[in-house]
């Protein structure tokens, strides 16, 4: 059970942004939209943000999620579709995970450098540096981690085992890590990050990118990162099976560290917002607690 740090007020939040109203919650937070430029990419990286309540009255440096959307989706999805905003509220008042900091940037690829675009080095080079320079955040390995769904869970799986030194923990909800291919009726058979020249998926591309690409040297070196993972059951994608081969791999080698759960339903929403508070109280729970940035 986490102590809530209790703002001197109570917030009442309007979602300007997204046209959405907050309940009515004892410290509840904030959601807005942001922009900035990025050199990576050579245009603006959206992002969409939660800031907790009291975060501007409170002397402290947040741990941080980076909570990714899936394929051909956006920095919005998670607010508008999947209920963020209510589910910290209310997992942060009743104490189950500490206040925290969410960040949901938008990306054009499936989080890879893919044929379209940089999307990973510019997660990397730009956003966590542009967030750790504006935000209020805890800028080491254990104030940050990472989550998504589908695409966003593939590209959570590939983030922790190609770079275990950025994040304390993962949450990959119905990860799209397919092997060795995407089925024909996925969008990673038709998304441009894997569309060669020729307008056809590349195969090659496709494995050089994915994870099983970075687990052997993952595996190699002594950092750990917990990693939950989850899959509907009558996931249209067969991502029970395929999720359960990365859970199975990952299990021979950190058997404490490695969580999987099938649930009723299919690749949908109502599987992914229903199981964010699960995530949300695995991730955090690996994190460190917010701290004062007021010198003792």
């Amino acid at each position: 059970m986490y102590t809530v740090t209790v703002s001197r007020y109570t917030s009442v939040s309007l979602v300007s942004a997204l046209g959405l109203l907050a309940p009515l919650t004892v410290n509840a937070g904030d959601i807005t939209h942001h922009d900035f430029a990025s050199e990576v990419l050579g245009k603006d990286y959206p992002y969409t943000i939660y800031l907790p309540g009291g975060y501007a009255e409170d002397a402290l440096e947040y741990p941080t999620l980076y909570l990714l959307h899936g394929s051909f989706g956006s920095e919005n999805d998670w607010a508008i579709k999947g209920g963020l905003k209510q589910t910290m509220d209310k997992l942060i008042s009743s104490g189950e995970i500490p206040p925290a900091v969410v960040v949901m940037p938008g990306a054009q690829s499936w989080w890879v450098d893919g044929y379209n675009e940089a999307a990973e080095t510019a997660f990397f080079d730009d956003l966590i540096p542009h967030i750790q320079s504006t935000y209020s955040v805890i800028p080491e390995r254990e104030g940050r981690v990472v989550g998504g769904l589908s695409a966003g869970g593939y590209g959570t799986v590939n983030f922790v085992l190609e770079h275990p030194d950025m994040f304390a923990a993962g949450a990959a909800l119905s990860p799209a890590s397919y092997v060795p291919v995407p089925p024909d009726h996925s969008s990673g058979k038709r998304h441009p990050a894997y569309l060669g020249e020729d307008g056809e998926f590349d195969a090659e591309k496709w494995s050089a990118l994915n994870y099983t690409a970075y687990i052997d040297d993952y595996k190699a070196q002594e950092l750990v990162v917990p990693l939950y993972i989850n899959s509907g059951d009558h996931d249209t994608f067969d991502i029970a099976y395929h999720a359960a081969v990365l859970y199975q791999s990952l299990r021979e080698h950190q058997p404490k560290a490695v969580e999987y759960r099938v649930v009723d339903g299919d690749h949908e929403w109502q599987v992914w917002s229903d199981t964010l508070p699960e995530a949300l109280d695995y991730v955090f729970s690996y994190t460190s607690r917010p701290r004062s940035t007021t010198p003792n």
